[in-house]
């Protein structure tokens, strides 16, 4: 089969159509034999002057040409100080300049007592070349008789005249010798000494680093991570951009290290205190924070500035480059597990300060408030104390977790009530919790002198759950909210007012503080509060108090993420240096299994603890069933205390009832109370006998 190809494109004459000329390559270069050579010329130079190798080159000219130039001036200016007084009258000038003019009248006493001295040393000078003449004369005498004494006693012994002029010929020989070889060495010693005297001045400046920064090696030119010394913190002063700080240093010379005290090794970095000259405020300084760390080769984060108790005085601490980004070890009560607590006179373990100490709280009578970011570590923080004072069996808890993740569950048995949800009925239950207490406070706050109590812990996390929460009770009063008519606040509010006196405390943990889920009076109203990273200074303030921001505190300039755990403590309960106003505490991490651990070992420790859970309001109560429930796992409990765990459980339901009503419930199910001990308890064997049989019959009257 022939198939017929028919061409695209056809001429008139149905003839192929030419092929298209070639196109001729287009260059936008221009010939390299018609570019001037000017022009060519001009740009190998340049390439040359550019190439890594030439600046390489360059930067080593100008880097050992500058040691040669900055070790002359370092050893001329030793030479120049040792000889006079010059460097007495600039170390005057720098405490002077400080307005220190005790230390400037002891350095002008010390200058005189150098001018003295130099002046005595002249004057012994000019009658010098007498004595020096008379001593040569006598010298050269004694010697000259000596050797002819030993030339005679030489002669005797050999019989021969000639050797009494032996000893002085053999010291005519050795100056001869002397002369000689002085004669053949100066030659080279004159050639070799200013290559050596530039060597010694070149080592110098080398040593000092005396060369243009961009000069200077690679390494040498990262200075991350040196170590601080005097002139490094001078420096970092001098070019902190405060202009009087700046003018001060300048008129002190080299002698700006005057302000320092001695640089000490605190933990895993170096602490100085640096006194400002006259005019400049330690505000000045500790606002330029983030400058003064970048000066320092260090981040922002690695350096703290604080407010020591002397006058315009600064207190520096430098971390080691890196430092703080190590972990620190476990928790005491992780490794030590024959831990016990005393609330009374122990400190809870709670981490290490920037020094690397062990940084331990007192929790005796103290409220306590903890707040940050969210996942900053808090719950945990605020856990690992609750975890040391729960091995202290006679501390009570009650607990209302308002995250509801299962922070807290492991105290369930050890806490009396845990409370765990975010919802605004477990708001609800946490609030009549805080207010149970309240009245539990009032108890004792009436019980006769002298009457001693055991640690109630009111704890409450995710506490700005419950600030704003906006559900009303049944009189139209909220739950939540910052002002008097919420419950909430009012509860922790009297809790704050007067259960310390009565170990009736109260521990909140919150985040992300504002005046609207962290009410003035309730943050001012914690006698220990730390604060976790947080987003700006205003809220450090809320966390921490002014007086602790004013005095260098800065949880606000944590970085979030990288310190978690890292806390900023304001309270008298934790040792804090002299004249600081806080304490930055690096927290230990204790896991939820650990957790799980060391509240195990708590439960040993003590009787059977029932812990009441959140109750359902909508349900119709059975008072025997509550009963049975409150009773847990003990035999005996006194009736008294079944009031009070009733009252906890709905406060609806059974926060009017008296001794009579219980007694009247127990007597109609055959369980009644009886005494034990003198006392009146409720027995739990009676009970459950009594709900028993209650079903049994319940069960024949439906099958009759």
């Amino acid at each position: 089969m022939t198939q017929n190809v028919v061409p695209l494109f056809k001429t008139p004459d149905d003839q192929p159509a030419p092929a298209p000329p070639a196109l001729e390559p287009v260059s936008h270069l221009p010939d390299p034999a018609m570019v001037p050579l000017w022009l060519r010329t001009g740009r190998a130079a340049r390439a040359v002057a550019t190439h890594e190798r030439t600046r390489a080159a360059g930067r080593g000219v100008v880097r050992h040409g500058s040691y040669v130039l900055g070790g002359t001036r370092i050893v001329a200016r030793r030479a120049w100080d040792g000889r006079t007084a010059a460097r007495y009258e600039r170390m005057i000038r720098a405490a002077e300049a400080a307005g220190n003019y005790e230390a400037a009248a002891e350095w002008e006493a010390r200058g005189a007592a150098f001018r003295a001295a130099r002046h005595k040393r002249r004057m012994d000078l000019i009658s010098s070349p007498e004595r020096i003449a008379k001593n040569a004369a006598y010298g050269t005498g004694g010697t000259i008789g000596g050797l002819i004494v030993i030339g005679v006693a030489l002669a005797i012994a050999t019989k021969d005249p000639a050797d009494v002029v032996t000893p002085l010929m053999a010291l005519v020989d050795l100056v001869h010798f002397l002369v000689t070889l002085v004669t053949m060495l100066w030659g080279p010693l004159v050639a070799v000494g200013p290559w050596a005297a530039l060597a010694g001045v070149w080592a110098v400046g080398r040593h000092r680093q005396a060369a243009p920064n961009w000069a200077l090696p690679a390494q040498a030119r990262s200075s991350e991570g040196e170590p601080i010394t005097p002139s490094i913190v001078v420096k970092a002063l001098r070019d902190l951009g405060v202009p009087a700080l700046a003018r001060a240093i300048k008129d002190m010379g080299d002698a700006g290290a005057s302000m320092l005290g001695p640089i000490t090794i605190a933990g895993c970095g170096v602490e100085v205190d640096v006194t400002l000259p006259s005019g400049v405020s330690t505000n000045e300084v500790q606002g330029k924070r983030r400058k003064l760390a970048e000066n320092l080769s260090r981040h922002e984060h690695e350096v703290f500035i604080t407010i020591p108790a002397a006058a315009r005085t600064v207190r520096l601490w430098v971390a080691d480059s890196g430092a703080l980004d190590e972990p620190i070890g476990p928790s005491p009560l992780v490794t030590n597990d024959t831990m016990t607590a005393d609330y009374k006179t122990g400190r809870a373990p709670w981490g290490q300060d920037l020094r690397g100490d062990a940084a331990a709280l007192s929790l005796y009578q103290r409220h306590l408030l903890v707040t940050g970011l969210s996942n900053q570590g808090k719950t945990v923080a605020l856990r690992s104390l609750a975890l040391w004072l729960a091995l202290d069996k006679s501390v009570q808890f009650l607990m209302g977790d308002l995250k509801g993740v299962g922070d807290w569950a492991m105290f369930d048995g050890l806490a009396h009530i845990l409370i765990q949800g975010p919802t605004d009925d477990h708001v609800v239950q946490v609030v009549e919790m805080v207010e149970g207490a309240v009245e539990e406070m009032n108890r004792r706050i009436q019980a006769p002198p002298g009457t001693t109590f055991p640690p109630l812990i009111v704890l409450v996390d995710e506490a700005q759950v419950a600030f704003m929460c906006p559900v009303k009770d049944e009189e139209g009063r909220p739950y939540g909210g910052a002002k008097a008519t919420s419950r909430y606040f009012m509860a922790v509010r009297k809790i704050h007012n007067q259960g310390r006196a009565v170990n009736v405390l109260m521990w909140q943990g919150t985040q992300d503080p504002t005046n609207e889920n962290l009410p003035k009076l309730v943050r001012e109203g914690a006698h220990t509060r730390a604060s976790l990273a947080l987003g700006t200074e205003s809220q450090a303030r809320m966390a921490l108090g002014d007086k602790a921001v004013d005095g260098g505190a800065a949880p606000n300039l944590l970085r979030p993420g990288l310190d978690r755990g890292t806390l900023v403590v304001a309270s008298d309960g934790i040792p804090i240096p002299a004249g600081q106003s806080s304490i930055t505490v690096r927290t230990h991490y204790v896991d939820d299994d650990a957790a799980a651990a060391i509240t195990d070992r708590a439960k040993a420790l003590r009787d059977g603890v029932t812990t009441l859970t959140v109750i359902d309001h909508g349900q119709t109560r059975d008072a025997l069933a509550d009963i049975a429930t409150v009773l847990g796992d003990t035999p005996r409990v006194l009736t008294a205390d079944v009031l009070k765990r009733l009252t906890a459980l709905d406060a609806d339901a059974y926060g009017g009832w008296t001794n009579g009503d219980l007694k009247r419930v127990l007597e109609d199910a055959g369980a009644e109370p009886y005494k034990s001990d003198g006392r009146m308890v409720v027995g739990r064997e009676r009970v459950h006998r009594a709900l028993a049989h209650r079903d049994t019959d319940g069960s024949a009257s439906a099958e009759g």
